[in-house]
């Protein structure tokens, strides 16, 4: 806070009041002072108290709701300082999904998506739009009851989030209590939070000092600061946040317009976005899209883009989305991806946990959109060979989603003849083990699971979220139990204790007895979790349910045949092939056994018939829904009572149809048979899921 005129006097209380009324009426008139003074210096710019004044205050409020616990708020200030960590983030379902946007790079693909609405709302051309910088961060949802901030949570899977409440309070962006009127009793106001490029910058100087490793980008940055478990980290990240958008499933907003609604947001007490314009029709969107571009590069924080709105909310309604998944009312302006030409110093190759050798080009350090790039992905040795990249060229390199940075392909015209191709390694680089290349993939591998390059990915892989979760135990410091050889694969970790693990550098005794407490609690996972985990090729989450389901047990899905296995729906030969060959190896199977001692279940928990919304009835899956896998799919429509299958015929109840669909869908068209997209199921699911 800074210095400034009009100062709010409350004088410091050297004897607490005896009176609880008094008491009351103190803390509020604080915390009304306060939450004003976070508003205007934060939200604003037009602070009203000095630092020293509001340090004063704020002790006060602190020292009162101490003594006195009850007189504490959710809306209190000190909230915002952060609180002692928690056990683990919670789930949250959102009130209505958050969609993810449709990109336009160019104007001609401006204007299809505007002749595409206008088919379905005529009056979209004479509607107007806004036009507003599409911020490059992490989305969040904030729901407030009777205008008091109730929730917080990460966007997720668009459906599900994970609650960040108390990260969240700590960004003086975001109100604890809504300012003004006319907000519904609940809502859920959708923002994005972001790192500033300056604040970034100067955590990654600190890290760096320390010996940390760097964050990549601010995105990321914000992404994983969001999801601390310590609130006062954080606080400390400096993280800021703006609104863009509400919802308010059953209520009715007192905006017609997004004009209307983002000034409501600004009169509610939210930060919103300064650069945001109303124009009159897409000409003079797109004129406006021109003006702001080259802006983006000067703004304090990350911007990927430009969003274009329908202006008239009446409009979004009769709009819809595309799918479930993507509004049609609005659409992300995205430039051409920043492109550097630098040089390829080198090809080397990393071995991945499945044993795939993944080529990755070693470059001259050059900045890409605020980013040091020096390594760069080159995807494998075919694509390397079609794009006549060699060792020694000048090449074009830009960051995919502003985040991956890649090899484009060689300056040509710049090569001396002293470049040279490159091919891939006939024995693995980090066991000398003779490599294999499948005659229908394009990836070459190393069949040794004892690699040390595939043991340290495997283990982290292992111990990720979605696979066994162990919480703690990340790449670096899998990293450091391997070079300290107290792991050599990951039936090892079962045997780690408290007093190994302190011993080690970047272990403290807390530390170590989390994550020992966390490898016994993922014994108790099931076994599509631990099939997952294994990390067998082409084995994802959903082929590890669909293996689970059908043979119950690991021994009994060790004893089938590539052709049994490949049976299963929705398992295809490939996969099949895969895990049959992966049980055929003795190695594989002497891993099995070592973790079945440790403790860890071999057996799929049984599923009992259910009753709820969809039961008796069955459904087929076809195509790729926009945040549901097909097992998450198929296990909520279980818990609703319904039944999938596999084929289509007269008896089934929906074809529940995402992106990319088979002929599945054909057949159900040609039955008279309901389509569904994934919005539709939710909303029968309702509850129930």
């Amino acid at each position: 806070m800074t210095r400034a005129t009009r100062v709010p006097k409350l004088g410091r209380m050297t004897t607490p009041p005896t009176h609880a009324s008094a008491l009351v009426r103190r803390a509020a008139e604080l915390r009304r002072v306060l939450n004003r003074a976070i508003h205007a210096y934060y939200v604003l710019g037009a602070p009203e108290l000095s630092d020293a004044e509001y340090d004063r205050l704020f002790r006060d409020l602190q020292d009162l709701e101490a003594a006195h616990p009850d007189l504490a708020t959710p809306d209190s200030p000190t909230l915002r300082v952060g609180a002692e960590p928690a056990e683990s983030l919670g789930k949250r379902r959102h009130l209505v999904p958050m969609l993810s946007l449709a990109n336009a790079f160019s104007d001609e693909e401006l204007l299809a998506w505007e002749e595409r609405n206008a088919r379905i709302a005529p009056d979209v051309r004479r509607g107007g739009y806004t036009v507003e910088i599409k911020i490059d961060g992490a989305a969040v949802s904030l729901t407030y009851r009777d205008g008091v901030l109730e929730v917080g949570a990460t966007r997720g899977n668009g459906v599900v989030g994970e609650v960040v409440t108390a990260n969240l309070r700590t960004i003086p962006d975001v109100p604890l209590r809504l300012l003004g009127e006319g907000w519904p009793a609940l809502l859920e106001v959708r923002g994005e939070v972001y790192f500033p490029r300056a604040s970034f910058d100067a955590l990654n100087r600190k890290r760096e000092a320390a010996g940390e490793p760097l964050f990549a980008n601010p995105r990321n940055a914000a992404a994983g600061s969001l999801r601390q478990l310590d609130s006062r980290v954080t606080r400390r990240r400096g993280l800021r946040c703006y609104a863009f958008t509400v919802e308010a499933p059953g209520a009715r907003l007192p905006f017609t317009t997004q004009g209307e609604l983002l000034e409501g947001l600004a009169a509610w007490g939210f930060r919103v976005e300064p650069h945001r314009r109303r124009t009159a029709d897409l000409a003079e969107a797109r004129a406006a899209v021109a003006e702001i571009e080259p802006l983006l590069e000067l703004l304090p924080f990350g911007a990927d883009g430009v969003v274009v709105k329908v202006d008239a909310l009446a409009l979004h309604d009769e709009l819809g989305a595309v799918g479930g998944r993507e509004p049609r009312w609005a659409i992300a302006r995205k430039f051409a991806p920043e492109v550097a030409v630098t040089r390829l110093l080198d090809i080397k190759v990393n071995v991945g946990r499945t044993g795939a050798l993944n080529p990755f080009a070693e470059l001259e350090p050059v900045e890409i959109g605020g980013v040091t790039v020096s390594t760069a992905t080159l995807h494998n040795a075919e694509l390397i060979a079609a794009r006549d990249i060699r060792v020694g060229d000048w090449v074009e390199v830009t960051r995919a989603g502003e985040v991956i940075p890649q090899v484009l392909g060689p300056v040509r015209e710049r090569r001396t003849g002293a470049e040279r191709e490159f091919t891939m390694p006939e024995r693995c680089p980090d066991c000398s083990s003779e490599v294999e290349r499948p005659a229908d993939e394009v990836m070459t591998y190393c069949p040794n699971v004892s690699c040390p390059g595939r043991v340290l990915e495997g283990i982290a892989h292992f111990a990720a979220r979605g696979a066994m979760d162990i919480r703690g135990l990340g790449y670096e410091r899998a990293a450091k139990l391997l070079a300290a050889r107290l792991v050599a694969d990951v039936a090892d970790l079962y045997d780690l204790t408290v007093e190994r693990l302190a011993a080690l550098e970047g272990f403290a005794e807390k530390s170590a007895a989390q994550v020992v407490a966390a490898i016994a609690a993922s014994k108790d996972r099931p076994l599509a979790t631990l099939l997952f985990a294994l990390g067998i090729r082409h084995v994802g989450e959903g082929a590890a349910e669909l293996l689970a389901r059908r043979f119950g047990t690991m021994d009994a899905l060790m004893q089938r045949s590539a052709d049994e296995i490949g049976s299963v729906r929705g398992i295809g030969p490939t996969i099949a092939e895969a895990v049959a060959g992966f049980f055929r190896d003795a190695r594989n199977r002497r891993l099995i056994e070592r973790l079945r001692s440790a403790g860890l279940g071999m057996d799929e928990p049984a599923r009992t018939a259910t009753e709820g919304a969809l039961s008796g009835q069955t459904f087929v899956l076809t195509g790729t829904l926009p945040s549901l896998d097909r097992a998450e799919a198929t296990r909520r429509i279980e818990a609703a009572g319904g039944a999938v299958v596999g084929s289509v015929s007269k008896t089934t109840t929906a074809i529940i149809a995402g992106e990319a669909p088979g002929s599945k869908l054909d057949k159900a068209r040609a039955l008279g048979i309901p389509v569904w997209d994934e919005a539709e199921l939710l909303r029968r699911l309702g509850g129930s899921a």
